[in-house]
């Protein structure tokens, strides 16, 4: 496979990866006979959609026999109304529970279908690239993906979890109730999310199946005779680092209302749009949690902060002015206030704000800092 083309899968795999908007259901369910006919087994009689991984996981604990130590262990609502739309979804497709537990719908088949396969076309591709070969070329095809995609999966599996059981206690490392949905996480296979290794190995004759239904859909979980399967996210915002963020609303949603909210990849509640648009001064300062302050600073502006909460500077040289608050519980933010000495077109100066470590005690060795330099070896020419 020449360089270009590998770079071109990547960039296809990418864009299926961050794929949102309804799936192709057709197209998905005909990549599922084909991997099931791939793998030597018989065709499920029925294919079950569901809005998002949140519903589907539930319906996997309610076939599987698993769902009652998930519903003992929590009374959360929304626990009860995850485990409420996926009965119901089953119900209209014939799957009743639980007298349809594992003996209608049979065992997972996953190991056959996605397991064995995957490692085949890769053993094959080791043997024909040799090691230094294939590094190469997963390098050039699945590992931008991976550090992307990895992430994403594994906050939908803990945003999951938290909602069908909680929070995590660490006082009950081995919850079963925890376990019992991360087991359940565990027997699906990942769709669109599984783009990172179908980008390195999705030219193999027993992966098309696979290929197909990741071009088309979301996560999915194969059994004996019954398949389920998640409609793709309606949205999805990160930022330039790959991470999920939006101030303004869901980072990642699906259309049943499962959602993630986040900031720069920091989890935050799902209510925190509303705090960051009617934000003041007061609300940063009484926040208990530091790193939701971090957010709420990054957010409101630290130059506007320190100009709006009386902040008074400590330290004022050649270079600029050095500003402090301490914060309880937190690291102190500790600003250098520097004035570009070339006029813009317009005649005015501009004001820069350079947040430096809180150890900083003057305004040069802030600046210096910025530079990677210690105060004494900061000598500019000419600032600008």
């Amino acid at each position: 496979m020449t360089v270009r083309r590998q770079e071109r899968q990547a960039a296809e795999w990418r864009a299926t990866a961050l794929r949102t908007g309804p799936a192709d259901r057709a197209a998905a369910e005909e990549g599922v006979r084909t991997a099931y006919r791939s793998a030597g087994l018989a065709e499920p009689l029925k294919v079950v959609w569901f809005d998002s991984p949140l519903q589907a996981t539930a319906a996997v604990l309610l076939i599987s026999g698993r769902a009652d130590v998930v519903r003992e262990a929590t009374a959360a609502p929304e626990s009860r109304n995850g485990f409420a739309d996926a009965e119901r979804i089953l119900a209209e497709h014939g799957v009743t529970v639980p007298t349809a537990a594992v003996g209608v719908v049979g065992r997972s088949v996953r190991e056959a279908l996605r397991t064995a396969p995957w490692e085949a076309a890769r053993r094959r591709s080791l043997a024909a690239l040799g090691s230094a070969g294939w590094s190469e070329h997963w390098a050039r095809t699945g590992v931008e993906l991976w550090s992307r995609v990895n992430g994403l999966t594994q906050r939908i599996r803990d945003a999951v979890t938290d909602r069908l059981v909680g929070p995590d206690d660490p006082a009950r490392p081995t919850d079963p109730a925890r376990s019992a949905v991360r087991l359940a996480l565990l027997e699906a296979v990942l769709g669109q999310h599984d783009a990172a290794w179908l980008a390195a190995l999705g030219d193999a004759p027993e992966l098309a199946g696979q290929v197909q239904v990741a071009a088309a859909a979301g996560w999915w979980w194969p059994y004996d005779e019954v398949v389920l399967m998640a409609e793709r996210p309606t949205a999805l915002h990160q930022d330039e680092a790959g991470r999920l963020h939006r101030a303004d609303g869901p980072a990642l949603g699906f259309a049943d209302g499962f959602a993630l909210h986040a900031w720069r990849g920091m989890p935050v509640p799902h209510d925190f749009s509303q705090c960051l648009a009617d934000l003041t001064v007061t609300d940063i300062r009484v926040e208990g949690n530091a790193e939701l302050r971090r957010v709420m600073l990054e957010f409101y502006g630290y130059d506007r902060y320190l100009a709006e909460s009386d902040a008074q500077p400590v330290h004022r040289d050649e270079t600029g002015v050095l500003w402090r608050i301490d914060l309880e519980g937190d690291e102190a933010v500790v600003m250098v206030e520097v004035v570009n000495s070339t006029p813009e077109p317009d005649g005015s100066v501009r004001v820069y704000w350079l947040r430096v470590p809180p150890r900083t005690r003057t305004a040069r060795e802030g600046v210096a800092w910025t530079f990677g330099l210690t105060a004494d070896s900061y000598q500019p020419l000419r600032q600008t």
